[in-house]
């Protein structure tokens, strides 16, 4: 089954935001995973939310092909705590993490309930 696509959500330059809703995180998340197309992954910062009895592993892929000279370094797993957790992951290494095609992908663990939002950082801060 193909990952769910996930969109950015754009933080202002000295300027605001009100909290973005997210994506739920729903059982066809949790078993394909997601995928954030045209990555940028220095810019990207993933915020996710919790609210499933017990702490959950949310985990980064490493990259694939020749562009992810890193990738031997690994998957980066954040344990995301229980109920009311929240965990901000990133900003990534494209060498570690970038896909091919520009994409970053991310899986959570079984039985991940709660809200994933992806957030681009504004260039030049």
């Amino acid at each position: 089954m193909p990952r769910t696509a996930v969109p950015y959500t754009n933080l202002v330059p000295n300027g605001s935001l009100a909290e973005p809703a997210g994506t739920t995180i729903n059982p066809t998340l949790v078993t394909n995973g997601v995928v954030i197309e045209n990555a940028d992954p220095e810019h990207t910062l993933i915020r996710v939310a919790n609210t499933s009895t017990g702490a959950k592993a949310v985990t980064v892929r490493t990259g694939t092909g020749t562009q992810s000279w890193m990738a031997g370094q690994g998957d980066q797993a954040t344990n995301v705590a229980s109920e009311t957790g929240v965990a901000y992951i990133g900003p990534f290494t494209s060498a570690r993490f970038q896909q091919h095609g520009s994409k970053l992908h991310v899986d959570f663990a079984s039985g991940t309930t709660g809200t994933i939002t992806v957030l681009r950082l504004p260039r030049g801060f």
